[in-house]
């Protein structure tokens, strides 16, 4: 478990259109940042919330808010309790309050406004990218130039769990435990 300051997220341009899917780098790293740390996503694809423009209007009329709040707005929306799938994704889209999530849209993508008004974090992707540079990073641990360490994810669609150290430790658990199990038995 990583438990570090600041996570970087990387979502390829041409795979990820819409926070729908690029929220993958938001639920599937929720346990990896620590308390008051930072999600960055670098986004320069987003140009829209929903996949379709019904579950777009409903993200960018409620937002991505803590859990409390979208089950309080399900019982006064019906339309929220017609798209439950929705209703599943603005909480799963969620840090619940523990940590900053910021997205980095380009030019052509979603504004800063409209990035602020479902709850995240903005910043440029122009800006971003050139201190998080994606061609320079390598999936997991970095340090920056100015002493900074970030973990860094190229694609979050591979899971966490894909990555080599993780792999690694899994196969020498696996290995560790059928050792006891076997001086058990004898």
């Amino acid at each position: 478990e990583y438990m570090g300051q600041e996570v970087i997220v990387n979502l390829d341009k041409d795979e990820y259109s819409s926070t729908w899917l690029g929220n993958k780098s938001v639920y599937r790293t929720r346990m990896a940042i620590a308390d008051g740390g930072d999600l960055i996503i670098l986004a320069p694809g987003i140009k829209t919330f929903g996949e379709d423009s019904k579950i777009d209007q409903l993200i960018r009329k409620f937002g991505y808010r803590k859990t409390p709040e979208i089950i309080n707005f399900l019982k006064d929306s019906l339309e929220l309790k017609q798209n439950l799938s929705a209703a599943a994704h603005l909480i799963h889209g969620s840090s619940e309050g523990r940590f900053n999530i910021t997205y980095c849209t380009s030019k052509n993508g979603l504004t800063k406004e409209e990035v602020e008004s479902v709850g995240y974090l903005y910043n440029s992707f122009e800006d971003l990218s050139k201190i998080y540079d994606i061609n320079k990073m390598k999936d997991g641990v970095n340090v920056m130039e100015n002493g900074e360490e970030v973990f860094f994810i190229r694609n979050p669609s591979v899971g966490l769990w894909a990555h080599k150290s993780r792999l690694e430790i899994s196969s020498r658990k696996g290995k560790r435990e059928r050792t006891e199990k076997e001086e058990e038995e004898e």
